[in-house]
């Protein structure tokens, strides 16, 4: 079977660094940070203070009626937002498309982790008798977003959501993938939203001493591979992606950013938590996913790492890429875009995967910033592109999100050339 060949002809973003793509792409390549003290609660109490939170988003304005905004919890805000203006820049909007034939396919690692805890904390206050929002259950399951997306164009094809925890959102890109170039449809809205700068996500987080806990200084709180990382910081957003079948987009003429030509996923069966310490989940990943594509080491110039800046999962992944590639890994760009955006959990692999997109469109590698001292447990000869994007030509990149349970993807995007 001949398998038919996937472009990405739409993007759209909501983040910390901006509420369009254009700004969260300007933002990274100049290496602006998104983390600030938090506002959406008072977290005085909280061993952590801060995090990237999205600024400025008014969900109101996605709605005829203003109402209807407080039936969606704030992560379907942000993945509708985020869809919405991925389909308008596709153009799919204008198109005379079957909509039988053109699906969503959503990532989110928690769901309504706002709603579950404004519900669940609200009924513990009271007398014990039951009220609850009609819409809780609505507004709170992890599925829900594909789901308002699709009712909002009338698609009609597979319509599901992906939970793999961090890795949720790069695994929707991967399924939408495989059902394009199966020719199980022709198009999809793909990937990811999350919404736990609250008190139960920040709060979670640091019971396991998973955040940052620099409080004296956020904007340099993220720092991966740096020697005095120390966690995590918690982002929230939305990235959404096109992914179209080639010869469907270049027949309506449509603007084609990139073309997607594998995935990989994996597993590190080895902790709930922790990566394995030799990498060998994001080892296999890595390699699955040049394999799907066909491509050897020497083809790849850039890496979108996972590189949440927690002590152990740097060094991990680091070792991973030195196993998969060799000496071509000193030939390569890595950068961890969280240092500027924190992790979106469950949304980061999508707008990792934008900016990926753009790296290659635009042949620049945003930066990994914060850094101020080299991790001796890490090759520093290796290109982190510390502090400053750099500009080179970005042939194809792979991107990286590895999830608590061990969940490890992998995609990569490639210049399109028919």
């Amino acid at each position: 079977m001949q398998l038919k060949r996937v472009v990405i002809t739409g993007l759209g973003a909501i983040t910390p660094l901006g509420n369009n793509v254009n700004d969260y792409w300007n933002n990274l390549v100049n290496g602006v940070s998104g983390s600030a003290p938090i506002t959406r609660f008072d977290a005085s109490k909280f061993k952590t203070k801060f995090a990237c939170e999205v600024k400025g988003f008014n969900p109101e304005a996605l709605f005829e009626n203003k109402k209807d905004a407080r039936k969606l919890d704030l992560f379907s805000h942000f993945g509708l937002a985020a869809a919405i203006q991925a389909v308008e820049d596709s153009g799919l909007d204008k198109t005379n498309i079957d909509k039988n034939e053109v699906g969503v396919i959503w990532g989110s690692g928690i769901g309504g982790l706002e709603t579950f805890f404004a519900e669940s904390t609200g009924f513990a206050k009271g007398d014990g008798t039951p009220r609850f929002n009609p819409f809780f259950i609505p507004k709170m399951i992890a599925d829900i977003c594909s789901g308002h997306i699709s009712i909002r164009f009338g698609f009609r094809g597979p319509n599901f959501t992906t939970v793999s925890a961090c890795a949720s959102s790069t695994t929707s890109l991967i399924d939408s993938f495989n059902y394009i170039r199966l020719g199980k449809a022709i198009a999809f809205v793909a990937g990811g939203s999350e919404a736990a700068v609250n008190e139960a996500g920040v709060g979670g987080f640091n019971a396991m001493h998973a955040l940052s806990t620099r409080n004296d200084s956020p904007t340099t709180a993220s720092r991966p591979f740096d020697k005095e990382r120390d966690g995590f910081v918690l982002g929230e957003g939305a990235g959404s992606l096109i992914l179209e079948e080639m010869e469907h987009a270049v027949a309506r003429g449509a603007k084609i950013y990139a073309e997607i030509v594998g995935g990989g996923m994996s597993a590190d069966a080895y902790h709930l938590t922790a990566p394995h310490p030799e990498g060998l989940g994001a080892t296999l990943v890595m390699k699955s996913a040049l394999k799907d594509a066909g491509m050897g080491t020497d083809e790849i110039d850039y890496i979108n790492v996972h590189g949440t800046s927690t002590p152990l999962g740097d060094i991990a992944e680091s070792k991973a890429i030195l196993s998969v590639f060799g000496n071509d890994a000193y030939k390569l760009n890595i950068s961890s875009t969280k240092s500027m955006t924190g992790h979106l959990l469950g949304a980061a692999g999508a707008i990792e995967a934008i900016a990926s997109v753009l790296a290659v469109k635009h042949d620049i590698v945003p930066p990994t910033i914060n850094h101020t001292i080299d991790d001796p447990e890490l090759d520093n000869k290796l290109n982190f592109t510390f502090n400053k994007a750099q500009h080179r030509v970005v042939r194809a990149a792979l991107s990286n999100t590895f999830g608590f349970g061990g969940h490890n993807a992998s995609v990569i995007v490639k210049k399109f050339v028919k």
